[in-house]
């Protein structure tokens, strides 16, 4: 069974849809990308897997024993979250907030776990430093690890290289491809095509309604993925 099962669903905010008949499934391992124009239901699909929004029709299923509440989610940051006033290991501990089950207290594991995932990443040095502090690649680090200490199976990325320096960006996109690699499956949003080519295994481009959902190499291929990628003279982006 596969690790996310989409079918015919359908997304709706103050009553109007803002996404219909979209289906896909992930397999255990996969790397799929999201991808579309700004505003084409992307962050709003992201929402509903995690449990943020209900589906207005069809279905969302998870298998392998994977819960929904124990996806690792990395979101898009805003200001207000880049300047928040925490240690980097409180951050990163506070990923294992949904494991906690009613107690009021992080037990040992909860704090071993956050410091082997800050030591797998190579952030273990940063643990005492002030989350605002850092700059933005390594907040995007941190932000990692806390997303990893909710998970064993599944991160959710949404655009986690925006604003982020080229080279910072390629180490980021590194670290990812090592840990889907290592057998965690990955979705991620992205507007880098280029990212998208060399790492994703799966694409799913929304418009609202998916116009292709398939492998990476028959989307680039294809002419909605000849089109967003300008490979026709008609870049979408």
């Amino acid at each position: 069974m596969a690790l996310i099962q989409c079918r015919d669903l359908s997304l709706a905010y103050d009553g109007r849809v803002v996404e219909s008949g979209v289906s896909f499934s992930v397999p255990q391992g996969d790397y799929l990308c999201i991808v579309g124009e700004n505003g084409s239901g992307k962050s709003t699909l992201m929402k509903a897997l995690l449990g943020l929004i209900r589906p207005a029709g069809g279905s969302i299923t998870f298998g392998e024993g994977l819960h929904q509440t124990e996806i690792g989610y990395l979101p898009q940051q805003t200001q207000i979250q880049r300047d928040f006033p925490a240690s980097c290991f409180e951050v990163v501990l506070s990923g294992r907030l949904n494991r906690r089950k009613g107690r009021f207290f992080y037990h040992k594991a909860d704090r071993d776990a956050a410091r082997r995932t800050m030591d797998t990443l190579g952030i273990g040095d940063l643990a005492r430093r002030c989350y605002h502090d850092l700059s933005g690649g390594q907040q995007q680090r941190v932000l990692l690890a806390r997303a990893l200490c909710a998970t064993q199976k599944l991160l959710l990325l949404d655009e986690p290289v925006a604003g982020l320096d080229p080279v910072v960006t390629q180490e980021l996109y590194a670290l990812i491809r090592r840990l889907n690699d290592e057998g965690l499956t990955v979705i991620m949003v992205s507007h880098d095509m280029t990212a998208v080519a060399e790492d994703a295994k799966h694409v799913l481009h929304l418009a609202h309604k998916p116009l292709f959902y398939g492998n990476t190499f028959d989307y680039l291929h294809s002419g909605v993925g000849r089109r967003f990628t300008g490979r026709d003279g008609n870049a979408l982006f």
